[in-house]
């Protein structure tokens, strides 16, 4: 792979959307999900321990959680039906520790009663080391699968078919023995209409039939310690899709603008710098924020990343998003909330106050935070 460098300057725009911000709690969790938990058609907030009733925002449980070092034993949170009663729950994996558990919705009475949610075993994936993992549908079956980034780059790569009921588990398939690294992400990366899967040191290549019995070709084309999720789309649209990731425990929020291959058939990148004036861009979402009908690129600082010891890790925290600006070929940042918001592992956006517009939650060292959006 060849990758082109070429200059950028970080261009700030007047702030057209107002934001206005709702602490929810503090804690070290760093993730968080969005959904109706208890069914009164009203989008709540689930981050880590707890859970908020839309327009409440009170703490109300869901369970309990062990703080590491820094940190607590949990690496994201995401909300699914795993049991199909029509009550959303919680699975979720950790850092360290191998196993991965769903959290049982505890349905109307247990909700109005404060109780804890049932922990299940969905799996012991014998894997340790793990960065963040994703809910995604890989075979198109619409039933989300399971899987987890390392950042050891030597450890293999599975995907986890969800088996849901009452006794619920996640099955393993092999994506690689190897091919791994901090940061991950979904998407065709050699536009040949197939959804890749992208790691901190590569790319594993879909094949043309079934992702779960066919081997995958995982080319070792980079060596990143890229965001989670690293995102695959057409920014620029001349056709070719681009890649745009942050380096997760540094300075530096790029775009590989796609070039197409090479005679050899390496996949060619040009990188532009989109912004490099915060660190630890570590998680990356796209949502329409200012209803145009194009998606906004949305980051931040992660708060005490490694406990401060990256760079720029003391620095104060900072939520932006950037628009596409066609004319000039670059991103415009706008500056959400500067010195009191960061993020943590995870960004979610709905509407969740149902104004028409596209909220954000975070949830990082310095809380979990609701960002609504002033547009409407």
């Amino acid at each position: 792979m060849t990758v082109l460098l070429i200059s950028s300057t970080i261009a700030t725009a007047d702030h057209p959307l107002p934001f206005t911000v709702k602490l929810l709690t503090v804690d070290a969790n760093e993730g968080c999900d969005i959904a109706d938990v208890d069914n009164d058609g009203k989008l709540d907030v689930i981050a880590g321990r707890n859970w908020f009733r839309n327009g409440e925002w009170v703490a109300r449980p869901v369970r309990q959680i062990n703080d590491w070092n820094g940190y607590v034993e949990s690496n994201g949170d995401f909300a699914y039906d795993v049991n199909g009663d029509g009550w959303v729950d919680v699975i979720a994996g950790m850092f360290i520790p191998t196993k991965v558990h769903w959290y049982q919705n505890p349905g109307a009475e247990g909700l109005k009663l404060g109780q804890m949610w049932q922990e299940h075993e969905l799996v012991d994936t014998g894997l340790s080391q793990n960065e963040a993992s994703f809910l995604r549908d890989f075979d198109g079956d619409g039933k989300p699968e399971w899987i987890s980034d390392s950042w050891n780059k030597d450890n293999p790569l599975y995907v986890w078919t969800l088996k849901t009921g009452d006794e619920a588990e996640l099955v393993r398939h092999l994506i690689g023995e190897k091919g791994n690294g901090h940061g991950m992400g979904f998407g065709d990366i050699n536009n040949d209409g197939r959804e890749d899967i992208l790691v901190g040191n590569g790319w594993h290549e879909r094949p043309e039939g079934n992702p779960f019995e066919e081997p995958w070709i995982f080319h070792a084309d980079w060596e990143l310690h890229a965001s989670c999720p690293v995102h695959v789309r057409d920014v620029d649209g001349d056709g070719v899709n681009d890649l745009v990731w942050g380096k997760g425990h540094d300075y530096g929020l790029m775009l590989w603008r796609g070039r197409g291959s090479a005679e050899d058939g390496k996949l060619q990148f040009e990188e532009q710098l989109i912004d490099d004036s915060f660190s630890q861009p570590h998680a990356v979402e796209f949502a329409d924020l200012n209803g145009d009908g194009q998606d906004e690129l949305i980051t931040g600082k992660r708060v005490r990343a490694h406990n401060g010891g990256d760079p720029g890790g003391a620095e104060p925290p900072i939520v932006c998003y950037y628009t596409w600006n066609a004319d000039q070929d670059r991103y415009d940042r706008h500056v959400i909330e500067d010195g009191h918001v960061g993020i943590g592992l995870q960004i979610r956006t709905a509407d969740i106050d149902g104004d028409g517009d596209t909220d954000i939650v975070v949830a990082g060292k310095d809380g979990t935070q609701v960002l609504f959006n002033g547009l409407k």
